[in-house]
């Protein structure tokens, strides 16, 4: 019965994600998206691949932080692996196990922690991320010269402080027993949303796009936030429309946005797939020497 739910849930998402692709390219002329790919600096874009690396080995030790904490002394090494398999799971496989609940079973198999605390940390490590996103968003919003925004500018400051007294409250009732990393694991997740920061400046770099930068980067950090959101496989779809919709919003030009997530995509992708190796030959979890 649990299978048969998993699947009809993995159908679902199947559904509306081709459903969201199908709704943004009846929008947009897919010709003039080509020739906008086709016109990408090469060396631009392997700055954004790499620093969309960087983000991830980031977030991996954010990851094994927390692990530490809960005196699974994992290496980074063996981390990194695990984590790269996850990945490889949450894009390439959503009809199976997802990557975050096979990384919680191959933990729990190894150490002994208990599955409330694994689970735990994997949710803090998620919730972590979508702060800095927030915060960024808001960092962002200020230097927007929008209507919708100018009349609330003085709001954004107490807005981003209030977001992380929110989080340090979360944080200090319902994960007591990793707190003492709350700083440590916020600072990574600084770095791991401004390499993808990054990386967004480098695709639009690659892709030539003329001023409005910021405009063009807030619309990529709303759009990770409902990435992250499990509506679609992969954030697949979901993105796309965001992109699409925010840019009508702000002014931006639809065409050059949809190429920006579909770059982004395959760059996720592309690091994803390096996850294979692990599938067929199950990460070695060793601990610290």
């Amino acid at each position: 019965m649990a299978n048969r739910r998993k699947q009809g849930t993995t159908a679902l998402k199947f559904a509306f994600s081709a459903l969201l692709v199908y709704l943004v390219f009846t929008k947009v002329d897919f010709k003039e998206v080509w020739g906008i790919l086709k016109g990408i600096d090469p060396l631009f874009l392997l700055c954004a691949l790499l620093f969309f690396v960087v983000s991830k080995i980031l977030s991996a030790y954010r990851l094994n932080l927390y692990f530490h904490e809960l005196g699974i002394f994992l290496s980074h090494r063996s981390n990194l692996r695990l984590y790269l398999l996850g990945m490889f799971y949450n894009l390439f496989l959503p009809g199976g196990i997802g990557g975050d609940a096979y990384k919680g079973y191959l933990i729990k198999k190894k150490f002994e922690v208990k599955t409330k605390k694994i689970v735990s940390v994997l949710l803090l490590d998620r919730l972590s991320g979508l702060l800095l996103l927030f915060v960024y968003a808001c960092i962002l919003a200020f230097f927007l010269d929008q209507p919708v925004f100018n009349a609330y500018k003085a709001l954004i400051a107490p807005l981003v402080l209030l977001g992380i007294l929110v989080f340090w409250l979360i944080n200090k009732r319902f994960f007591g027993f990793v707190f003492p990393v709350f700083w440590s694991s916020v600072g990574y997740s600084a770095g791991v949303q401004l390499a993808q920061l990054i990386s967004a400046w480098s695709i639009l770099m690659a892709l030539d796009v003329p001023g409005q930068w910021a405009s063009y980067l807030f619309v990529f950090l709303i759009s990770s936030i409902v990435a992250i959101l499990p509506l679609t496989v992969g954030g697949i779809g979901s993105r796309e429309v965001t992109f699409y919709y925010f840019s009508l919003w702000l002014g931006l030009e639809q065409d050059i946005s949809i190429t920006i997530s579909m770059v982004f995509f395959l760059i996720t992708a592309f690091t994803s797939l390096g996850g294979i190796i692990y599938h067929f030959k199950k990460p070695d979890l060793k601990k610290n020497s």
